[in-house]
């Protein structure tokens, strides 16, 4: 803004009251706090497919994956893998890598 004399004013600094609201948008991950990768059920891939996916990736026993398996089928997704976020993104970019659609997020118990 110009002034009468050519000066540049400028309106007063407002302050601005900040809320817990908006400091908990912002909130940082507690890094102590595991991610998990999640696999979901889908209309696509065969049960027995999902099943060679977590022996084959995983390394899990027929029995465990088996189990995942039917978790995902029967009630929409089951957590597949636990660890470091890096670890879990790169779960999650496996199991797309398979066709299966995997998410990941803090597993806040």
């Amino acid at each position: 803004m110009r002034g009468s004399m050519g000066h540049v004013t400028s309106p007063a600094p407002v302050e601005i009251e900040r809320t817990e609201s908006a400091e908990e948008v912002f909130a940082v991950p507690e890094p102590d706090v595991p991610w998990v990768t999640i696999v979901h059920n889908d209309p696509v891939n065969l049960m027995s497919y999902v099943t060679y996916v977590f022996q084959t990736y995983f390394g899990y026993s027929k029995d465990k994956a088996t189990k995942l398996m039917l978790d995902v089928h029967h009630k929409g997704r089951a957590v597949v893998s636990s660890g470091t976020r890096e670890e879990m993104e790169r779960d999650v970019q496996a199991m797309h890598g398979y066709g299966l659609w995997a998410t990941l997020q803090q597993d806040r118990k």
